[in-house]
C-alpha cells in the first residue's frame, strides 16, 4: 500500500520533476515507514515512466532512486524493487538503450541480495543478464572480470561446473590483462579453476592447483591449510601412475601435510602401501558428493583409485600373482583384476607382463614411463629388443649351421634346392 503522503507528493513533483522528485527521494524517511517502503519506490517508479520526463530527467532521477534502495540494506527490497524497475526500464524501448549503466546497476544490486540470500543460481542469472559487450556502454576489461567471476562462482555454488567453465574461458581472455593489478580477482580465478578441475574429475591438475594457491599469503592461514587438504585429496582420487606419484611426493615433502587428517593415507599412498578397508570408508567420509560418484563402470572415483593403488603396490610385493589371487586382494574377481592389470601397462602406468594361458601377472621392476604404450619403461624397452634381436641371430646361425651340414651330406640336394 503507497503512503498518502508519497501519493501527494508525487503529484507536485510534476510541476518540476527534477526538484520534485529528489526532494521527495531525500526526505522519504520522514514520510514513509519501512514497511510501506518498498510500495513506495515502486510507486515513484511507476509515476516516473508514466509521464515520459525524457532521459535526462529519468536518468538523474533513477540515480537518486537506486542510492535510496542502496542504502535501506533490506536484501528483500533489493530484489522486489530492483526487479521492479528493471522491467520498467526494459519495457520502454525510448529510453532502455540510455539507461544501460542504471540498469545494470540494479542488476548487480539484485545479484548481491540473491548471494545474501544464497539463491546462487538467481544471482548467477541476473548478472548473466548485464550487457557487457553493448555497443551503448563502454565496459572495461577490469569490469567485465569481476561480473564473470562472481557468475562463475555462483554456478560452482550449485555444482554447475559446465556452466562455470563457459564463463571462466571467457575470464581467460581478460585475466592477464587485471590480473597483476587485483591480487585477490586473480586468487578467486585459480580458486575457480582448481574447483572446476576438481568436479570434472582432473585430480592431478586440481590437486596441482590447489596446493600452488595454499601457498599464497593472501588467504589465512585456516583456508591456506584447508586449499592443502583438498591438494591431497586429489591427488589421492587421481589415476595412479607415475604423474601421481610425482604429485603425492611434492605433498609429501610439504610440512604442513602432517598436520592434516588426510596425512595417513597420502603417507601410504606415496610409499606404495597397501590400503585397508577401514581406512578408506574413513577417508571417504571426507569426500564432497561429486568426489564419490559413480564411474561407466559402476564404481566410484574413491574406490577406482584405491584398486589401481593396491595395484601399483602388489607389483612392488611380488615378481608375479596368479588373476584370482590378486583378485582377492584387491577385492575384485579374476577376470576384473586381469582387465585393470591390462589398461594400466595398456597406459603405461604399470609395467609388466600378462600370461593369459596360464592366468599369471609378471611384474617388472622400475618406474612406468606414465605415456601410452607397451608398459615398460624405456630401459626395459631396450632391453626387450636387444633380447629379440638376440633371438633372431642365434635362429640364423642355427640355420646357418644345418646348411652345413646339409651340404656336406647332401651337396647334390644343396644344390638343386638351395638357390646361392
Amino acid at each position: 500500500m503507497v503512503s498518502s503522503k508519497v501519493q501527494e507528493a508525487l503529484a507536485k513533483a510534476q510541476e518540476n520533476p527534477v526538484i520534485g522528485y529528489k526532494s521527495l527521494l531525500s526526505s522519504l524517511d520522514d514520510f514513509s515507514p519501512p514497511e510501506a517502503r518498498p510500495a513506495d519506490l515502486k510507486a515513484i517508479t511507476d509515476d516516473l515512466f508514466a509521464a515520459s520526463h525524457g532521459v535526462v530527467t529519468t536518468k538523474a532521477v533513477l540515480t537518486d532512486l537506486i542510492a535510496v534502495l542502496q542504502k535501506s540494506q533490506n536484501q528483500e527490497s533489493w530484489i522486489d524493487v530492483g526487479t521492479h524497475i528493471v522491467r520498467a526500464i526494459s519495457s520502454t524501448p525510448s529510453l532502455s538503450s540510455s539507461l544501460v549503466d542504471q540498469a545494470s546497476a540494479l542488476r548487480e544490486l539484485v545479484a548481491t541480495a540473491h548471494e545474501n540470500n544464497e539463491d546462487f543460481l538467481a544471482a548467477a542469472k541476473t548478472l548473466a543478464e548485464i550487457p557487457l559487450d553493448s555497443s551503448q556502454r563502454r565496459v572495461s576489461d577490469r569490469e567485465k572480470a569481476q561480473i564473470w567471476i562472481r557468475i562463475v562462482r555462483n554456478h560452482l555454488e550449485e555444482d554447475d561446473s559446465t556452466t562455470a567453465e563457459t564463463y571462466l574461458n571467457k575470464l581467460k581472455n581478460v585475466m592477464h590483462k587485471v590480473g597483476d593489478a587485483d591480487p585477490e580477482m586473480m586468487l578467486h580465478f585459480k580458486l575457480s579453476a582448481a574447483r572446476i578441475q576438481d568436479s570434472n574429475r582432473q585430480f592431478l591438475q586440481a590437486a596441482s592447483s590447489y596446493h600452488d594457491i595454499s601457498f599464497s599469503p593472501s588467504i589465512a592461514e585456516e583456508e591456506r591449510l584447508h586449499t592443502l587438504s583438498m591438494a591431497i585429496k586429489c591427488a589421492v582420487l587421481a589415476p595412479a601412475g607415475p604423474l601421481r606419484s610425482r604429485a603425492l611426493g611434492r605433498l609429501h615433502k610439504d610440512e604442513r601435510s602432517a598436520g592434516l587428517e588426510e596425512y595417513g593415507i597420502l603417507e601410504k599412498m606415496f610409499f606404495d602401501r597397501l590400503l585397508s578397508s577401514d581406512e578408506v570408508e574413513k577417508f571417504a567420509q571426507s569426500l564432497a558428493p561429486h568426489q564419490l560418484a559413480k564411474t561407466s563402470d559402476g564404481s566410484t572415483v574413491l574406490a577406482r583409485a584405491v584398486v589401481e593403488h593396491n595395484l601399483l603396490s602388489a607389483g612392488r610385493l611380488y615378481n608375479n600373482i596368479g588373476f584370482d589371487e590378486l583378485g582377492l586382494l584387491l577385492g575384485l574377481n579374476g577376470d576384473k583384476a586381469e582387465e585393470t592389470t591390462a589398461k594400466m601397462i595398456e597406459q603405461g602406468r604399470l609395467t609388466g607382463s600378462i600370461d593369459q594361458i596360464n592366468q599369471i601377472i609378471y611384474f617388472e621392476m622400475g618406474e612406468a614411463s606414465g605415456e601410452d604404450g607397451s608398459g615398460h619403461t624405456t630401459a626395459q624397452v631396450g632391453k626387450e629388443i636387444r633380447r629379440w634381436d638376440s633371438n633372431v641371430q642365434a635362429l640364423a646361425e642355427d640355420v646357418e649351421r644345418v646348411t652345413d651340414l646339409l651340404q656336406g651330406e647332401f651337396p647334390e640336394f644343396v644344390a638343386t634346392q638351395i638357390a646361392v
